[in-house]
């Protein structure tokens, strides 16, 4: 029995320009359109659109919603100001995380404070389920699921902020980083903010369903003089690898709390409880468990998840989380997992490609950072 996948508001345009598409968190999403490589450096040296309409958007509204996200959040919520955009966690209450998540103060036309909830697509479902039972603690929060009512497109590039600057007010496109506004687009509503997942400075939009192709059209127009192009998740990944951006289900899972994630900024302790903040507190102090470093990994070929770590006395210590060869560093990288005792930068490990050992040595976080 096949189940059918989900479609995009921008689906019929991604088939028309003959991209790649296959199943992706449930998604049928374009890998690419032309390739992985051409698509990834035009991100890095110009500008590319990408279609995130998948990542799942939940919206509270209410008096107490302050107080149920920062229940379920590992970052506090209380003290954000209108416009802030905070990169936090939810976690069980053993401490593993279930999500990372963006969390939007916003406001709307009318003048009503509300928060949006940004999630990983691969993790939507579970987010909602996990948010339900707890809503009926606080009566007074309106909780809307509005992915479906609502399409996500990122604008990313050096040349993201000038495609944009014909499209929308200057108060879009002065955003400081990782600040967001209610605004408009040639007169339709639109949520802009100055976020990413490619190391590359841009912004990301979130439109009406019903709006979405008209967005893009327009992006794709304004940009033309920088060579905009669409670009698909294939490039999403391994620009994300290079800026060394966790993924989930690869550096993050429920088994693995944010200070093994190397995620501690991401996390409020001090005089605040949470959903598995206990457990986090006491993890967070416990030396042995394994934590996320960056691996520049020696030749050509690349260390696939997966992939074995060993020491140089031949002791398997740890595996490959995340790798691939890297267009703009013109050499292969990973994240993965090791001791604590192996972490330090400069540490050299190997990892096991496809039955052969290469040098894998710790690297600083990111491996490319934008000028």
């Amino acid at each position: 029995m096949t189940t059918s996948l989900r479609t995009t508001p921008l689906h019929s345009w991604h088939v028309s320009q003959k991209a790649r598409m296959a199943e992706f968190a449930g998604y049928d999403m374009p890998i690419q359109y032309t390739t992985i490589v051409n698509e990834h450096q035009a991100t890095r040296e110009k500008v590319t659109l990408f279609d995130i309409s998948h990542m799942g958007r939940l919206r509270f509204e209410g008096t107490r919603a302050v107080e149920l996200l920062d229940h379920l959040l590992t970052r506090r919520v209380r003290d954000m100001q209108i416009g802030q955009i905070r990169y936090s966690l939810v976690t069980n209450v053993d401490g593993g995380i279930l999500d990372d998540v963006l969390v939007y103060c916003l406001e709307s036309p009318s003048g009503r404070n509300y928060f949006l909830l940004v999630v990983n697509a691969s993790n939507r479902d579970k987010i909602v389920k996990w948010i339900q039972p707890h809503l009926a603690d606080y009566p007074d929060v309106e909780f809307t699921d509005v992915t479906d009512m609502t399409a996500m497109i990122a604008v990313q590039g050096p040349k993201a902020i000038e495609t944009c600057t014909k499209l929308l007010p200057p108060s879009a496109t002065k955003l400081e980083y990782y600040n967001g506004k209610v605004t408009e687009q040639f007169g339709k509503p639109c949520i802009v903010s100055r976020t990413g997942y490619t190391g590359e400075d841009g912004l990301e939009l979130i439109v009406r369903a019903e709006d979405a192709n008209r967005v893009w059209e327009n992006l794709l127009l304004s940009g033309r003089q920088f060579d905009i192009q669409a670009a698909g998740l294939g490039a999403r990944d391994t620009l994300r690898l290079e800026a060394g951006m966790p993924l989930y289900g690869h550096e993050l899972d429920e088994q693995t709390d944010p200070y093994q994630a190397g995620l501690g900024f991401a996390v409020q302790l001090k005089d605040r409880t949470f959903i598995g903040s206990d457990a986090i507190r006491s993890r967070k102090a416990d030396g042995s468990l394994l934590v996320r470093v960056c691996l520049m990994i020696e030749g050509r070929r690349a260390a696939r998840e997966g992939s074995e770590l060993y020491d140089m006395d031949g002791h398997r210590v740890g595996r490959v989380s995340s790798g691939t060869f890297s267009p703009t560093l013109q050499t292969p990288i990973a994240m993965g997992f090791v001791p604590p005792a192996l972490a330090a930068v400069g540490t050299t490990l190997e990892a096991d490609i496809r039955g052969s050992r290469a040098a894998a040595r710790v690297v600083p976080l990111p491996f490319y950072k934008r000028k």
